[in-house]
């Protein structure tokens, strides 16, 4: 029997994405769960509620909760954790790419989660062509063809309907795990709670 399939969207931006990018496979893999990448851009559903930046951003206390988070939850995970400057960064670029590899050969969720160590485990700027094109090239890709494929227009619209996809979804954060049944799950916290939920609904009956 085939096996139920998670959607995991996820920002490039956003640092609750880095952990669960980190560990979503190992997880769903001991769950018997198949996953569905979907990278999308939060810009966009932030900008209909007014906001310019990131909640984190605009709201200083929960900001720094959320940095002492993160180092508690990427050392549990034996992740390193850097803040980038700036925060948050620009995703379109890395967005573009990560969709063209998930439309290709496969290497989507390889490339996805060298962009999330690059940015959140060195601090390193992924809106830099030149950083995504040494990512690329740790993959054994030609960058060039590669970048210029992920910046043709098919490839462009192609994120912009997933995007809009992800707002008449509901979607308002990242990350967020939809399961077989349309059940919605948003935070690295709820990534197991989404795996056995999508394990129940993936069964016949």
């Amino acid at each position: 029997m085939p096996r139920p399939v998670l959607e995991f969207w996820y920002e490039f931006a956003s640092t609750y994405s880095y952990l669960a990018a980190m560990r979503i496979e190992r997880e769903a893999e001991r769950a018997g769960v198949e996953i569905a990448w979907r990278p999308f851009l939060l810009g966009p559903i932030f900008a209909a509620q007014g906001w310019t930046t990131s909640p984190f951003n605009l709201y200083p206390a929960k900001g720094r909760y959320m940095w002492r988070d993160m180092e508690r939850e990427a050392a549990a995970l034996g992740l390193p954790c850097r803040r980038p400057d700036p925060f948050p960064q620009n995703s379109l670029l890395p967005a573009r790419i990560a969709l063209l590899g998930l439309r290709q050969a496969g290497w989507g969720p390889a490339f996805t989660k060298a962009v999330f160590f690059a940015q959140f485990g060195e601090g390193r700027s992924i809106s830099d062509p030149d950083i995504m094109a040494t990512l690329l090239l740790d993959l054994a890709l030609d960058p060039r063809a590669v970048i210029a494929a992920a910046q043709a227009e098919e490839n462009k619209a192609l994120l912009r309907a997933q995007c809009d996809a992800a707002r008449a979804l509901g979607i308002f954060g990242a990350p967020t795990f939809i399961t077989p049944d349309g059940e919605i799950f948003w935070g690295n916290d709820r990534l197991d709670r989404a795996l056995a939920w999508a394990t129940r609904a993936g069964r016949p009956g």
